[in-house]
């Protein structure tokens, strides 16, 4: 299969192709650096780039902004499919300088697609740049299940983070097994049923806490059974407290 990627001598442009010998050895891309910012994402196979002493795993549901002037190498399946948007550092700005990961969201997912399939389309387009940046730069990876049930139970957990159906009241719901629901989950996401849901509802309640709700609430509408238990969760994962996530963000917010 056909591999795409950016050509780092020649100007921010969309993508051009590369097949086997052009591409990498074994599947591999060296340290290097671009001097525009780029979005990977690989609606086919899986690559994981490293920078900075991090791997960022690349799925169909997670993609990868990477800023200008950020070393970094790549691995991947032999059988992928990568798409890599370029944006001009000096017309568009990220608020972050390290490599971030992005749930893919639907409509990301489709406008990425329509975009490779464009024979012609402009480059460093603002509406563009606003879509692909909109998802929460402080969420979680978590990748989104492919088969039937397992995706069925993440798009209505999706539209209700509280829902607190176990995998077996979910698996009798959907007519399958509750064994073949968490295997689907395990073998798609790369995480037990459990540990999905909660970085989902992480993920989730990061928008609460930065709209002003206070702590025990947000832990109850994302279907938190306490509120110690969400504060230990988010800490585990975001190395804060909510609270001290809200305070930041407030900080942030706060004109100059």
């Amino acid at each position: 299969m056909t591999l795409r990627r950016v050509c780092e001598d020649e100007a921010p442009s969309r993508v051009v192709s590369l097949t086997g010998d052009d591409f990498v050895a074994a599947g591999g891309h060296p340290p290097h650096v671009h001097d525009y910012h780029q979005f990977l994402y690989v609606p086919v196979g899986r690559i994981v780039v490293s920078a900075q002493g991090r791997e960022h795993e690349l799925s169909s549901s997670v993609a990868l902004w990477i800023p200008a002037g950020l070393w970094h190498s790549a691995r991947f399946d032999s059988d992928s499919l990568i798409l890599a948007e370029s944006f001009d550092a000096d017309l568009f700005a990220l608020p972050h300088s390290d490599a971030a990961t992005l749930n893919v969201t639907d409509a990301q997912r489709r406008l990425l697609l329509a975009r490779m399939r464009a024979a012609d389309v402009p480059e460093n387009d603002p509406q563009v740049f606003a879509a692909l940046r909109s998802g929460h730069p402080a969420a979680l990876p978590l990748p989104q299940p492919t088969s039937h049930a397992a995706a069925a139970v993440a798009r209505e957990l999706a539209h209700a983070p509280s829902d607190a159906r176990t995998a077996t009241e979910w698996a009798a719901a959907l007519y399958t097994s509750s064994t073949s629901l968490r295997r689907a989950f395990r073998a798609e996401t790369g995480m037990a049923f459990s540990e999905w849901r909660t970085r989902m509802r992480l993920n989730y309640s990061l928008g609460l806490l930065e709209q002003g709700h206070l702590v025990g609430v947000v832990a109850a509408r994302v279907g938190f059974v306490s509120t110690n238990g969400y504060i230990l969760a988010f800490r585990r994962h975001f190395g804060r407290t909510p609270g001290a996530f809200a305070k930041e963000t407030a900080l942030d917010r706060r004109p100059a």
